[in-house]
C-alpha cells in the first residue's frame, strides 16, 4: 500500500469530526490569535465591548454581500455584478421613498425584486447564451452603475425612512445592531440549503462536473440560472440593508464591497469545509479580515491598509483553495486505486 493510500486509509478509521481538523478549524485559531494580539497591544480601544460590538454591527452588509457571491460560486459561476447591484437597489430604496413617497414595505419589495431580477438576467444570458459569467456580469454591474448615475443625477440621497433605520442599525440586542442578527440568520438558512438539502446538494455537483452533473438527470441549466438569480436577490437584500445602515444612497460607494466580498468567499472556502464555499466559513471570514482591519488602524496603520489586507487575503485564499482541491483529487485518486 502507497503513503497515500496508507494516509486515507488511516483518516477513514478516526471518527468523522476530527478528520481534517487542524484545516477546518485553522482560522477560527488564526482569529482567536488576532484577537488577543491586538487586544494585548491596545487593551483600552481594542479589546472593549464596544469595540467588538462595533467589529460585528458594521459589517454585516459585507456578511450578506459574501454571502450571495457562494451561491454561484458553488454552481462554478462567478457574480461580479453583486455590488453594483447592491448600489443600485440601495439607490432604488432611496429614490421611491425620498422622492416618490413610497410606503417603506413597497419600497423594499421593489428593491430586491430589481435586484432579483438583474439576477435572473445574469443567468439567462451566461447559460442560455453561453456567455462566461465573468464577462457577463462584469459588464452588467457596468451598466447598473451607469444606470445608478443616471437615475440619482450622481447625487446622494438623503432621508430614508426612519423606520428602516431604526430595523437595521438603531435596534440591538446584546448591543449589536439588528443588520447583524439578519446576516447570521440568513448564514443559518443557507447552511441548512447548502448543506442539509437535494438543492444544496446539486449545486455541489454542478460546481465539481456539469457533464458528469447533467449526466445524473440533473437540470444544469436551471442549477445555474437559479444560482445567479438568488445572488441578485440576495443583493438586493444587501441594498435595502445598505439604504438603512446609512439612512441615505449614494452613487459610488456601494461599489467598494466587491473585493472585500470576494476575499471572504474564497478565504471562507479554506475553513469549515475547505475546498467548498460555505456559509459558515465566510462568516468566519468576514469578521477575521474586519478583526485585522481594525487592528492594524488602532495601531495607526494608513488607510491604505485595508486594500492591502483585503487584496492580501484573496490571493492567499485562492492558493489555499487550489492547494485543498488538489489534494482531495489526489486522495479521490487514491482511493479509487
Amino acid at each position: 500500500m502507497s503513503g497515500i493510500q496508507q494516509t486515507v486509509a488511516g483518516a477513514a478509521r478516526r471518527p468523522a469530526w476530527t478528520k481534517n481538523f487542524g484545516q477546518r478549524f485553522a482560522l477560527l485559531f488564526v482569529w482567536a490569535i488576532l484577537v488577543l494580539g491586538f487586544s494585548l497591544a491596545r487593551p483600552d480601544t481594542y479589546f472593549t465591548t464596544g469595540n467588538f460590538q462595533t467589529i460585528f454591527g458594521s459589517q454585516a452588509v459585507l456578511l450578506i454581500l459574501a454571502m450571495a457571491l457562494i451561491v454561484p460560486l458553488t454552481t462554478g459561476d462567478f457574480d461580479l455584478s453583486v455590488a453594483a447591484n447592491l448600489t443600485l437597489t440601495s439607490m432604488v430604496v432611496a429614490i421611491f421613498q425620498v422622492d416618490h413617497g413610497w410606503p417603506l414595505l413597497p419600497t423594499m419589495l421593489l428593491a430586491i425584486a430589481v435586484g432579483t431580477l438583474i439576477g435572473l438576467i445574469n443567468g439567462l444570458i451566461v447559460v442560455k447564451i453561453g456567455i462566461d459569467s465573468f464577462i457577463v456580469t462584469l459588464g452588467v454591474g457596468t451598466i447598473l452603475q451607469g444606470v445608478v448615475l443616471w437615475i440619482s443625477d450622481a447625487r446622494t440621497i438623503t432621508g430614508v425612512s426612519n423606520t428602516l433605520i431604526d430595523w437595521t442599525v438603531t435596534n440591538r440586542f446584546l448591543g449589536i445592531s439588528m443588520l447583524f442578527w439578519y446576516g447570521l440568520l440568513l448564514t443559518v438558512i443557507l447552511w441548512y440549503v447548502m448543506g442539509r438539502t437535494a438543492l444544496g446538494k446539486r449545486l455541489l455537483f454542478v460546481g465539481r462536473g456539469r457533464n458528469v452533473a447533467l449526466l445524473s438527470g440533473i437540470n444544469v441549466d436551471r442549477v445555474r440560472i437559479g444560482a445567479l438569480t438568488a445572488s441578485g436577490f440576495i443583493a438586493g437584500l444587501a441594498g435595502v440593508a445598505y439604504a438603512g445602515m446609512l439612512g441615505t444612497a449614494d452613487p459610488t460607494s456601494g461599489l467598494s464591497f466587491l473585493l472585500p466580498a470576494f476575499a471572504a468567499a474564497y478565504l471562507g472556502a479554506t475553513t469549515i469545509q475547505p475546498g467548498r464555499f460555505n456559509p459558515w466559513g465566510t462568516f468566519i471570514a468576514v469578521f477575521f479580515l474586519v478583526s485585522g482591519i481594525t487592528g492594524l488602524q488602532l495601531l495607526g496603520a494608513d488607510s491604505f491598509v485595508q486594500q492591502l489586507f483585503y487584496g492580501g487575503a484573496l490571493i492567499i485564499a485562492v492558493v489555499m483553495s487550489e492547494l485543498v482541491r488538489r489534494r482531495n483529487e489526489r486522495r479521490r485518486i487514491a482511493v479509487n486505486g
